[in-house]
């Protein structure tokens, strides 16, 4: 075993991680201010705000952009563990934290028989692609939940399963991480937990659930796969406009509720796929549960009515835990992710002055970035399809000789 080689690889990637994080905490305590809108204006204004509502044992009920499950509550309150802080300085210390946690954690995993660094890297170069809105959202806390619960599904479905449910309950999307899961435990394991947390909170917390009606009543947002629509409409006499609406940048005028519609239907047929899948696989390789994840999460992000800069976050750490094992059939789209992560820095602050007045700068760059995704899902779905579906009359792929790198789950 090549133990030096492998402590100069450690090096390189902490030595890299290092530098990267301290230019991006540097953009965000604003010692250089980044070119564009200020990003940490939602952290020192709106959850700042959220704080105080929170502290007094209610949630913001009078604030349509509060959006978001229960427990991201713990994410709004967590900057006062740092009480020493301003909160903002708190927030965004505590998410660099969870940047490491997500490293060491994907370090950790990327040992051992079938598993690669690569996951490691993937997460090291990808964060400081998306600039510092990764440090000036709480999306990266989210990420560090669900990265732990995917590495723990393997060999601990009630971990994966707990953990799974808290991370849903922060921002939904981590739900979809158990569309790979086949052992029982882990879905009883979500669904406890998920019902304890959700009483918790109900009964300790007015207004808990608040958040699902302001949810139904978002339009389309204009950095949306939807909205290329618009953009383009705008240049050809479309009289809607571009307002604040529901706490983002929308659409709102004719024909905006049809496309909107119309992205609910796709990610209908989304789950849909999901489900025909999950039926025709069968019992998947260990590795499988990471790629599903990655999988799945894509299909809701480029079929949502809301695509975020903070949402590629998500992305690049699902990727990245694909990538921690070397069977993993997600190489190409994580490519393809790193790639929209680059693009989405320069829409989203550099350009989005262009987005916003649909010019054809931010159009090509938005088009773009949402084209590199909807590639990336295309290719991830179509690897998870053939990697896991067997033609009539075959034996499904992968060979048992590759099942055999990875630790089996146990019955």
């Amino acid at each position: 075993m090549d133990t030096k080689g492998t402590g100069r690889s450690s090096a390189w990637l902490l030595a890299t991680w290092g530098v990267t994080r301290v230019v991006l905490l540097l953009f965000v305590f604003r010692v250089y201010a980044f070119p564009g809108p200020d990003v940490t204006s939602d952290v020192s204004v709106i959850y700042r705000g959220w704080y105080e509502a929170l502290r007094q044992g209610t949630f913001p009920l009078d604030d349509v952009t509060w959006q978001y499950p229960p427990a991201a509550a713990l994410a709004i309150l967590s900057p006062a563990v740092l009480p020493f802080l301003s909160y903002a300085h708190a927030f965004f210390v505590l998410a660099c934290v969870a940047d490491l946690v997500v490293l060491a954690l994907l370090r950790y995993a990327g040992r051992g028989p079938g598993r690669s660094s690569r996951g490691a890297w993937v997460w090291v170069a990808g964060v400081p692609l998306l600039g510092p809105t990764v440090y000036a959202r709480y999306d990266v806390m989210v990420t560090a939940v669900a990265v732990a619960a995917l590495l723990a599904g393997v060999r601990h479905p009630r971990a994966m399963g707990a953990l799974t449910a808290l991370g849903a309950l922060l921002k939904v999307w981590p739900a979809l991480l158990l569309v790979g899961a086949v052992r029982r435990r882990a879905w009883a394991a979500a669904a406890t937990t998920a019902a304890g947390v959700a009483l918790l909170f109900t009964v300790t917390m007015p207004g808990a659930f608040a958040f699902l009606t302001f949810q139904r009543d978002r339009g389309t947002e204009v950095e949306s796969l939807g909205a290329l629509v618009f953009h383009v409409a705008r240049h050809f006499g479309w009289d809607g406009q571009v307002l604040l609406n529901y706490g983002s940048i929308e659409f709102l005028g004719p024909w905006v509720a049809q496309v909107s519609t119309a992205a609910l239907v796709l990610t209908g047929a989304a789950f849909g796929w999901l489900l025909l899948w999950r039926l025709r696989a069968g019992r998947p390789a260990p590795y499988v549960l990471a790629d599903a994840a990655l999988t799945a999460v894509l299909l809701f992000t480029v079929t949502s009515r809301v695509i975020s800069p903070q949402y590629l976050v998500w992305l690049v750490g699902l990727a990245a835990v694909c990538l921690s094992h070397r069977a993993s059939r997600m190489g190409a789209p994580a490519v393809l992710i790193l790639l929209a992560s680059f693009v989405t820095v320069l829409e989203f602050p550099l350009g989005f002055s262009h987005v916003v007045l649909s010019d054809w700068y931010g159009i090509t760059l938005l088009a773009l970035r949402n084209g590199l995704l909807v590639a990336a899902t295309v290719t991830a779905a179509r690897r998870l399809w053939r990697a896991t579906v067997a033609p009539a009359g075959a034996a499904p792929f992968p060979p048992q000789a590759t099942r055999a790198e990875e630790t089996p789950v146990s019955s």
